[in-house]
Protein backbone atom coordinates (compact mmCIF):
# COMPACT_ATOMS: atom_id res chain seq x y z
CA UNK A 1 0.00 0.00 0.00
CA UNK A 2 1.49 3.36 -0.93
CA UNK A 3 1.80 6.17 1.61
CA UNK A 4 -0.90 8.33 0.02
CA UNK A 5 -3.47 5.55 0.18
CA UNK A 6 -2.47 4.70 3.75
CA UNK A 7 -2.96 8.32 4.86
CA UNK A 8 -6.30 8.48 3.05
CA UNK A 9 -7.62 5.34 4.76
CA UNK A 10 -6.25 6.49 8.14
CA UNK A 11 -7.99 9.87 7.87
CA UNK A 12 -11.22 8.17 6.83
CA UNK A 13 -11.04 5.87 9.84
CA UNK A 14 -10.32 8.78 12.20
CA UNK A 15 -13.23 10.81 10.87
CA UNK A 16 -15.72 7.97 11.22
CA UNK A 17 -14.46 6.18 14.33
CA UNK A 18 -13.75 9.35 16.34
CA UNK A 19 -16.09 12.05 15.08
CA UNK A 20 -18.84 11.19 12.59
CA UNK A 21 -19.83 7.51 12.56
CA UNK A 22 -23.42 8.43 11.76
CA UNK A 23 -22.31 10.06 8.51
CA UNK A 24 -21.86 6.57 7.01
CA UNK A 25 -24.64 4.91 9.03
CA UNK A 26 -22.21 3.38 11.51
CA UNK A 27 -23.16 2.90 15.15
CA UNK A 28 -20.39 2.59 17.72
CA UNK A 29 -21.03 0.60 20.88
CA UNK A 30 -20.59 2.40 24.25
CA UNK A 31 -16.85 1.60 24.21
CA UNK A 32 -16.41 3.09 20.73
CA UNK A 33 -16.16 -0.28 18.96
CA UNK A 34 -17.53 -1.14 15.51
CA UNK A 35 -17.53 -4.49 13.78
CA UNK A 36 -14.87 -4.42 11.06
CA UNK A 37 -17.14 -6.03 8.45
CA UNK A 38 -19.83 -3.44 9.21
CA UNK A 39 -17.34 -0.58 8.90
CA UNK A 40 -15.99 -1.82 5.57
CA UNK A 41 -19.52 -2.30 4.19
CA UNK A 42 -20.68 1.13 5.43
CA UNK A 43 -17.65 2.83 3.87
CA UNK A 44 -18.21 1.05 0.55
CA UNK A 45 -21.90 1.99 0.58
CA UNK A 46 -20.81 5.62 0.93
CA UNK A 47 -18.26 5.54 -1.87
CA UNK A 48 -15.01 4.84 -0.01
CA UNK A 49 -13.80 1.30 -0.59
CA UNK A 50 -10.96 -0.37 1.26
CA UNK A 51 -10.08 -3.98 1.98
CA UNK A 52 -9.50 -5.77 5.26
CA UNK A 53 -5.84 -6.06 4.25
CA UNK A 54 -5.60 -2.28 3.78
CA UNK A 55 -7.30 -1.72 7.14
CA UNK A 56 -4.89 -4.11 8.88
CA UNK A 57 -1.93 -2.36 7.23
CA UNK A 58 -3.11 1.10 8.32
CA UNK A 59 -3.68 -0.06 11.91
CA UNK A 60 -0.29 -1.79 12.11
CA UNK A 61 1.71 0.92 10.32
CA UNK A 62 0.15 4.01 11.92
CA UNK A 63 3.01 5.75 13.73
CA UNK A 64 0.65 7.07 16.39
CA UNK A 65 -1.12 3.72 16.86
CA UNK A 66 -4.49 5.49 16.68
CA UNK A 67 -6.60 2.36 16.24
CA UNK A 68 -7.13 -0.88 18.12
CA UNK A 69 -8.41 -4.15 16.64
CA UNK A 70 -9.84 -6.81 18.91
CA UNK A 71 -12.21 -9.73 18.30
CA UNK A 72 -13.26 -8.61 14.82
CA UNK A 73 -13.89 -5.07 16.02
CA UNK A 74 -12.05 -1.77 15.66
CA UNK A 75 -12.03 1.50 17.57
CA UNK A 76 -10.00 4.67 17.82
CA UNK A 77 -7.78 4.66 20.91
CA UNK A 78 -8.64 8.23 21.94
CA UNK A 79 -9.55 11.63 20.52
CA UNK A 80 -13.29 11.13 20.17
CA UNK A 81 -15.72 13.98 19.86
CA UNK A 82 -18.62 11.49 20.02
CA UNK A 83 -19.56 10.03 23.39
CA UNK A 84 -17.65 6.83 24.19
CA UNK A 85 -16.30 5.19 27.32
CA UNK A 86 -12.87 3.78 26.57
CA UNK A 87 -12.84 1.96 29.90
CA UNK A 88 -9.34 3.16 30.73
CA UNK A 89 -8.48 2.80 34.42
CA UNK A 90 -7.08 5.77 36.35
CA UNK A 91 -3.28 5.92 36.14
CA UNK A 92 -0.55 7.69 38.06
CA UNK A 93 1.21 10.07 35.66
CA UNK A 94 4.91 10.85 35.59
CA UNK A 95 5.90 14.09 37.35
CA UNK A 96 5.73 16.08 34.11
CA UNK A 97 3.76 15.70 30.91
CA UNK A 98 3.85 17.90 27.80
CA UNK A 99 1.41 19.58 25.44
CA UNK A 100 2.23 20.88 21.98
CA UNK A 101 0.52 24.05 20.79
CA UNK A 102 1.24 27.25 18.84
CA UNK A 103 1.76 30.88 19.94
CA UNK A 104 -1.70 32.07 18.89
CA UNK A 105 -3.25 29.83 21.59
CA UNK A 106 -1.12 31.03 24.52
CA UNK A 107 -3.34 33.93 25.69
CA UNK A 108 -6.36 31.63 26.03
CA UNK A 109 -4.25 28.94 27.69
CA UNK A 110 -2.82 31.46 30.18
CA UNK A 111 -6.35 32.53 31.08
CA UNK A 112 -8.21 29.20 31.01
CA UNK A 113 -5.61 26.43 31.02
CA UNK A 114 -5.90 23.47 28.68
CA UNK A 115 -9.43 22.43 27.81
CA UNK A 116 -10.57 19.45 25.75
CA UNK A 117 -12.27 21.68 23.18
CA UNK A 118 -14.27 19.35 20.87
CA UNK A 119 -12.78 16.21 22.44
CA UNK A 120 -13.59 14.52 25.73
CA UNK A 121 -10.15 14.96 27.26
CA UNK A 122 -6.99 17.02 27.03
CA UNK A 123 -4.23 15.01 25.31
CA UNK A 124 -0.77 15.10 26.86
CA UNK A 125 2.52 13.53 25.80
CA UNK A 126 5.07 11.75 27.94
CA UNK A 127 7.97 13.45 26.11
CA UNK A 128 8.82 16.80 24.55
CA UNK A 129 9.54 15.31 21.12
CA UNK A 130 6.02 13.94 20.72
CA UNK A 131 4.50 17.20 21.99
CA UNK A 132 6.63 19.11 19.48
CA UNK A 133 5.31 16.96 16.61
CA UNK A 134 1.74 17.48 17.81
CA UNK A 135 2.17 21.26 18.01
CA UNK A 136 3.84 21.37 14.58
CA UNK A 137 0.57 20.26 12.93
CA UNK A 138 -0.75 23.80 13.55
CA UNK A 139 2.39 25.85 12.84
CA UNK A 140 5.61 26.62 14.70
CA UNK A 141 5.32 24.47 17.82
CA UNK A 142 5.60 25.51 21.43
CA UNK A 143 5.76 22.89 24.16
CA UNK A 144 4.03 23.44 27.49
CA UNK A 145 5.14 21.53 30.57
CA UNK A 146 2.35 20.21 32.78
CA UNK A 147 3.01 19.59 36.48
CA UNK A 148 1.15 16.29 36.31
CA UNK A 149 2.51 15.12 39.66
CA UNK A 150 0.97 18.12 41.46
CA UNK A 151 -2.29 17.72 39.54
CA UNK A 152 -2.48 14.08 40.56
CA UNK A 153 -1.74 14.90 44.23
CA UNK A 154 -4.49 17.52 44.06
CA UNK A 155 -7.04 14.95 42.90
CA UNK A 156 -7.05 15.31 39.12
CA UNK A 157 -7.59 11.97 37.39
CA UNK A 158 -5.39 10.76 34.54
CA UNK A 159 -5.77 7.88 32.10
CA UNK A 160 -3.29 6.56 29.58
CA UNK A 161 -4.40 5.15 26.23
CA UNK A 162 -2.92 2.04 24.65
CA UNK A 163 -0.65 4.19 22.47
CA UNK A 164 0.76 6.17 25.41
CA UNK A 165 -1.32 9.35 25.15
CA UNK A 166 -2.14 10.74 28.60
CA UNK A 167 -5.70 11.98 29.07
CA UNK A 168 -7.25 14.27 31.67
CA UNK A 169 -10.41 16.39 31.72
CA UNK A 170 -8.60 19.77 31.88
CA UNK A 171 -5.35 21.37 33.01
CA UNK A 172 -5.86 24.52 35.09
CA UNK A 173 -3.37 27.33 34.38
CA UNK A 174 -1.59 26.95 37.73
CA UNK A 175 -0.21 23.56 36.63
CA UNK A 176 1.36 24.89 33.42
CA UNK A 177 4.81 26.19 32.65
CA UNK A 178 4.28 28.35 29.56
CA UNK A 179 7.06 29.23 27.12
CA UNK A 180 7.74 32.76 25.97
CA UNK A 181 6.10 33.02 22.52
CA UNK A 182 8.60 35.54 21.10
Amino acid sequence: MDERRSVSVSKYLSRHLRHQPERIGLTLDPGGWAAIDTLIAAAAAHGFRFTREELDHVVAANDKQRFVIEDGRIRAGQGHSVEVDLGLPPATPPPHLYHGTVARNLDAIRAEGLKPMSRHDVHLSADRETATRVGARRGRPLVLTVDAGAMHRDGHVFHVSANGVWLTKAVPPRYLCLPDAR
